[in-house]
């Protein structure tokens, strides 16, 4: 039999799920930013490609290791 509560214990450590706001504040943005963006991927036109969680009909999360993908993909070196 599965331990459920071991099994969302060891999920949730290993790769939270971030609120928009969090995940705005590591890029540096305002969470309307994000927002704009996946209103934008919806509608096929450009915008940056950072993968999002919907949870019910209105939260949005955002995975901390998309987060950090996201960060290390954008890096530009001079």
């Amino acid at each position: 039999m599965i331990d459920i509560d071991s099994l969302v214990k060891g999920y949730q450590n290993s790769d939270p799920l971030l609120p928009e706001k969090k995940a705005a504040q590591i890029l540096g943005l305002q969470p309307h930013t994000l927002a704009v963006w996946r209103l934008r991927a919806s509608k096929g036109l450009p915008a940056p490609d950072l993968p999002y969680v919907r949870v019910g009909r209105r939260a949005i999360r955002y995975r901390l290791s998309d987060v950090q993908r996201f960060i290390e993909l954008n890096r530009h070196a001079a």
